[in-house]
């Protein structure tokens, strides 16, 4: 059992303890206590739902679309305690940034970012024995690597254009609809013998901090690698907004208040990724369904973008730049065979980044381009019977991780 300081429970998932500590301090001991944490305002909604029922799911969708007020002077306790919280608005949030949306990631052309930045985001969130081992557990890999994609391109669609995350909007719903589904998981799985003494609490808070990085750093570093990188004022505003979404989401502001660019993000993933053991078989499992439902996706259009070999080539060469050989090795990504052609590729990108931004109104230009695409409304009619995170708050409870 890993040492910590007095009176902190330790949870076996965490590795090489010291050596991490002589990095990041006291920090540690904080780690090893958030992975015990949940979300004890969603949790208390689930318990509550589960004993309302139909009205109580009734109550909370008026309460997420109208707001609290809404719901008359005497909502269900649990429901009005997680409302309270998601409408109290930080001080520090600019009511403007929220109406423009999160410029950073509308201003990557989509097929890049579903190639590159949701690709690696998915890979390192798997990349997590715990996180893994829940999602197995959860769900049959052949039919949720296809639909997580589908349903987490949407969720980030939602959450990042102009206005969706106002109280109401699509993004402000489908954000807490997550949070919640997450804890639908967390009782699902401690009610089906989940270890928490060696695993800790499923999706504590260590782990929702884990996947809020691997919507701000990994997917940019990767888009980097690719040749599209942030300018200052882009990355500065891309941490900004997705604070915000960690208010959402219910992660302790205490993970991400000193995460406010992509150099103080590494130090936050650093102290995760430096306690986490390497990638397992259900890691391993979890990256091969998704680099093939992510191929699925590309190829089979209309006009597919290349033959589904060369893309499942070109996606595992763009992982490895990403991650570096030592992490895709452990995530059993083959290596690819265009790996050699990608820093042209990248150089490509980075000419066409460097035209995109040369003035506001040609980065506005390109937003406006790339928001253009497919609705996420249109996206969501791809997803029989809907996203997960919604189906669970109207009536179907089955298979919430499917």
């Amino acid at each position: 059992m890993p040492s910590a300081e007095p009176n902190t429970v330790v949870p076996e998932r965490m590795v090489d303890l010291e050596t991490a500590r002589a990095a990041h301090g006291g920090r540690i001991d904080q780690l090893a206590r958030k992975l015990m944490v949940g979300d004890p305002l969603a949790d208390a909604v689930i318990a509550e739902l589960d004993r309302l029922g139909k009205e109580g799911r009734r109550l909370l969708n008026a309460g997420l679309t109208d707001g609290l007020e809404s719901l008359g002077p005497h909502p269900p306790a649990a429901i009005a305690a997680l409302l309270r919280q998601v409408e109290a608005v930080p001080s520090w949030v600019d009511p403007a940034m929220l109406s423009r949306g999160e410029r950073a990631t509308i201003s990557v052309p989509p097929l890049w970012f579903q190639l590159c930045g949701m690709s690696s985001a998915l890979v390192h969130t798997y990349s997590s024995p715990a996180i893994a081992r829940l999602l197995v557990q959860t769900g049959k890999l052949t039919t949720m690597a296809p639909r997580r994609l589908l349903e987490t391109g949407m969720w980030v669609r939602q959450a990042t254009a102009p206005g969706g995350l106002l109280r109401g909007a699509p993004g402000y719903i489908a954000t807490v609809q997550v949070r919640l589904l997450h804890a639908r998981m967390r009782m699902a799985a401690l009610q089906h013998g989940w270890d928490s003494a060696e695993w800790g609490t499923p999706i504590s808070q260590v782990d929702v901090a884990r996947t809020w990085l691997d919507f701000t750093l990994t997917p940019f570093h990767a888009l980097a690698t690719a040749g599209i990188e942030l300018t200052g004022a882009e990355d500065r505003d891309l941490y900004a907004y997705w604070s915000y979404v960690a208010h959402l989401l219910g992660l302790e502001e205490s993970f991400c208040a000193e995460a406010v660019d992509a150099r103080s993000a590494r130090v936050l993933l650093d102290l995760l990724d430096s306690t986490t053991a390497p990638p397992d078989d259900n890691s391993r499992a979890l990256t091969t369904a998704m680099i093939g439902a992510q191929v699925d996706a590309l190829a089979g259009g209309p006009r597919p973008l290349m033959p589904r070999p060369a893309l499942e080539d070109l996606i595992h060469g763009l992982l490895r730049r990403s991650f570096g050989d030592a992490l895709a090795d452990s995530l059993g990504i083959p290596v690819s065979s265009a790996t050699p052609f990608l820093p042209l590729l990248a150089l490509v990108n980075s000419q066409s980044r460097r035209w995109q931004t040369l003035t506001a109104d040609s980065a506005e230009q390109a937003r406006r381009e790339n928001a253009a695409g497919p609705s996420p409304d249109a996206v969501a009619a791809l997803v029989p019977g809907g996203p997960a995170y919604h189906r669970h708050l109207h009536g179907d409870t089955a298979d919430p991780a499917a």
